[in-house]
């Protein structure tokens, strides 16, 4: 997708998405076969629920209806989150990610999967499990050495939560619904 397509569709879509006090996190338009396919990733600190997803589906449709930033070219409309696996690339990411595994790729080569204590402007406080039977150990980590960050799956969390109960079972209905609407 060209900057000034991207540009033109953020511009369109960014004020839709934050009416409904959500995040615009990606816009991606990506070839399927003959049609286009243009994908818009929403976040928030809660989460998104499925009917909000629909909401703005109809909302952005209407709108791309509206305009000719899609051109005539068919195209198929997807709004969904970011997914269980999601890569951490602002600080609002990291806020949201507190409390949970990350993988972090550090500028320096190494590689750590911490737990994420807290967020803030220069960088992060997490937790490094202990390994066969030593206690974890605290680390603050810049964001300035941090080349990539992804938050991990967890299957037995500690906060009781399933990361794949809960994060993919939204992203596949999230993802069901909207081809259901396409």
């Amino acid at each position: 997708m060209s900057t000034t397509q991207s540009d033109r569709l953020r511009g369109l879509l960014e004020p839709l998405v934050s009416a409904k006090d959500l995040d615009l996190e990606e816009i991606e338009v990506s070839r399927a076969g003959r049609r286009r396919v243009l994908r818009i990733v929403v976040d928030s600190d809660q989460g998104v629920e499925l009917d909000t997803c629909a909401e703005l589906s109809r909302a952005a449709s209407e709108l791309l209806d509206e305009s000719d930033a899609m051109g005539e070219e068919e195209y198929v409309l997807e709004v969904t989150s970011p997914g269980a696996e999601r890569p951490l690339t602002e600080l609002r990411h990291y806020q949201r990610a507190t409390g949970r595994l990350a993988r972090l790729q550090l500028n320096d080569g190494d590689e750590l999967v911490a737990r994420i204590l807290k967020a803030d402007d220069e960088g992060i406080d997490t937790e490094i499990p202990g390994v066969k039977g030593r206690k974890p150990t605290a680390r603050r980590i810049g964001f300035a050495e941090i080349a990539k960050a992804r938050v991990e799956i967890e299957f037995n969390r500690k906060d009781g939560k399933n990361d794949i109960a809960a994060d993919s079972e939204n992203d596949i209905l999230n993802d069901m619904h909207n081809e259901e609407e396409a």
